[in-house]
């Protein structure tokens, strides 16, 4: 005789399913017997779930933020002359504003990121010191690729400095303190001569133009008249550049207050305007708070691997910038849980690349 299945084990393991929504998207990954091609592979992101799912949905919200074009708008009644002219219309874009950590300067992202700036696809750029002194010493000295378990008093004695798994020789700094203290002289002499007032962002131009060197992300900010906003400019080396100097020839001033007024202005009065941030800290913040100035960012980008159980604002995902004004609410965002060299040149692949490599 069987023994019948008992009743409380049977309804708890087979319990009815409620009916699936006719939009529910069923989960579905790349069919490689087809050679999926980078752009096929890419858009299976979609139906693959977990992070690869946040990365379409993030190349979805950068391709609407290229796309977007004030003339997709309806027109108010109360629209300024200027504004209703359909050229105006066509012409007027989301600005993209785009900020990253100094490390991944320090990695390969750094001609990632110079496509971007080179190819005018970003309204701003806000980064760390090191994101600025790592770009210029690169076009002094190379950095290797190493090991994250390297000795860290053998590596001090031989005079190497480790950025996780690459190592930059210390030499590459005295060369950047080489080309760099001329340039401080002489920005000195034209502030005591003129008057004229050093922001960050005006320092970085004149490095960018300095340089010279189609290398350099910041020379193609100077050629593009894209501003560089730098809010921790003296932590690194440029700031021991500076202190150095200031015992030589002190008196060289760098006013931030010029800077905050220029980022927020471009914020209040972007039309449109998109954040993709890679990482944390100041980059990230410094963007979100200028958003706050409009009511918040239409759309959004996060891609780090902070967590937000420790309340940080690296960490935090886009929601809780929506309870302070700094994204919008019911705009489109989404934070990416991962390392940004990882997948940043898959999303630029997929979005702001197909400009050169059209599908």
């Amino acid at each position: 005789m069987n023994p019948s299945i008992p009743h409380g084990a049977s309804a708890a393991v087979l319990k009815r399913s409620e009916p699936v929504p006719d939009e529910a998207v069923a989960v579905q990954g790349p069919n490689f017997d087809e050679h999926p091609t980078l752009e096929t592979l890419l858009e299976s992101y979609e139906r693959i779930g977990f992070q690869a799912n946040s990365l379409g949905k993030a190349i979805n919200i950068v391709n609407k933020m290229r796309r977007w074009r004030l003339s997709d708008e309806p027109i108010p009644d109360d629209e300024s002359e200027e504004r209703a002219n359909p050229d105006y219309r066509a012409r007027t874009r989301c600005n993209i504003f785009l900020g990253y950590t100094s490390n991944l300067i320090s990695s390969g992202l750094r001609e990632v990121i110079l496509h971007l700036v080179k190819h005018k696809h970003v309204a701003c750029v806000v980064t760390t010191a090191g994101g600025i002194e790592e770009d210029f010493i690169k076009c002094l000295g190379k950095t290797y690729l190493a090991d994250f378990f390297l000795d860290g008093a053998d590596l001090r004695r031989r005079g190497m400095n480790r950025i996780g798994n690459l190592v930059v020789p210390n030499d590459n700094y005295c060369k950047f303190e080489d080309w760099l203290t001329p340039i401080l002289d002489a920005m000195l002499a034209e502030q005591t001569a003129s008057g004229c007032v050093w922001t960050p962002s005006s320092f970085v131009r004149r490095l960018g133009k300095e340089i010279d060197n189609e290398e350099s992300v910041y020379y193609w900010a100077y050629k593009n008249d894209i501003p560089v906003f730098c809010p921790a400019l003296t932590d690194g080396s440029i700031g021991d550049m500076i202190y150095f100097h200031s015992f030589k020839s002190p008196g060289l001033i760098l006013d931030i207050v010029g800077d905050i007024r220029a980022l927020n202005e471009l914020a209040r009065t972007s039309i449109k305007a998109g954040m993709i941030i890679l990482g944390g800290g100041v980059c990230k913040h410094q963007i979100a708070n200028a958003m706050l100035i409009r009511n918040g960012a239409d759309y959004s980008v996060f891609i780090n691997t902070g967590q937000e159980f420790d309340g940080s604002d690296s960490g935090a995902r886009p929601d809780e910038a929506v309870s302070w004004g700094k994204i919008r609410a019911g705009s489109e965002s989404v934070k990416v849980f991962a390392d940004a060299t990882l997948v940043f040149p898959l999303l630029v692949a997929a979005t702001f690349a197909r400009d050169i490599h059209p599908p």
